[in-house]
């Protein structure tokens, strides 16, 4: 089956070359032109990557990622022509994946959707696998999380950052290796990336995630020993 990309960028002239050139290279291929339509586009086509531009109509790019509902397994990459670091950092606060700054070029954007990919399905080939801490429950193969049994909304990122802390307690991690681990590649946000996403982790899990994911102060992070 082939991978399913939605491309959603309110010029024309920037988002049809772009599908056109994933059609070319085999992909299956939506293109909208506002907010609102990648939203809905999103929640009926299920891409496994979305290339969604910030600035457009409706709705922004932030706010798509925003009201997306269980993208655990879809991933995301922002286009800006904003060059600043703090419009990356809420990008990828909003559960980006990644990002791109107008103008750029479409063979390296082609090459960061295909890592991506590799990362997503790299985790759906892991060997069915349940994680007990305390009152989180993680079913690896699903990519699903609960606390006290209900279920919590993570992105591929927040995801990923888990289950690698889970696979190896008490282990510190610099904020270096995480942001290798995780994210694969060097990001122009920098380790903030990953404090960024720390916290909303550790929002989104409460009490169990406060508990769990400890900041070693000076170096970096680990999970706690928690029913591990």
């Amino acid at each position: 089956m082939n991978k399913r990309i939605l491309i959603a960028d309110d010029e024309p002239g920037i988002a049809n070359p772009i599908s056109y050139a994933f059609r070319r290279e085999g992909y299956d291929v939506e293109t909208v032109y506002d907010g609102q339509a990648a939203l809905d586009k999103a929640r009926s086509f299920k891409p496994h990557v979305m290339v969604l531009d910030v600035m457009m109509p409706k709705l922004t790019g932030y706010e798509v990622c925003r009201k997306l509902d269980n993208r655990s397994d879809m991933g995301i990459i922002l286009l800006t022509v904003k060059n600043d670091i703090v419009d990356k950092i809420v990008g990828l606060e909003m559960g980006a994946d990644d990002y791109m700054t107008k103008p750029f070029d479409l063979r390296e954007l082609i090459a960061r959707v295909k890592a991506l990919l590799r990362r997503l399905e790299k985790k759906d080939t892991e060997t069915a696998e349940t994680i007990v801490a305390g009152k989180l429950t993680v079913h690896v193969k699903l990519r699903s999380v609960l606390v006290d049994g209900v279920p919590v909304d993570l992105t591929p990122k927040e995801f990923d950052l888990l289950v690698l802390l889970l696979y190896h307690p008490e282990r510190v991690y610099t904020r270096d290796e995480l942001l290798d681990a995780v994210w694969g590649m060097e990001y122009a946000a920098g380790t903030r990336t990953v404090d960024i996403h720390m916290q909303r982790l550790r929002k989104k899990l409460g009490e169990p995630g406060q508990q769990l994911l400890q900041t070693v102060f000076g170096v970096g992070y680990k999970a706690a020993g928690i029913g591990l």
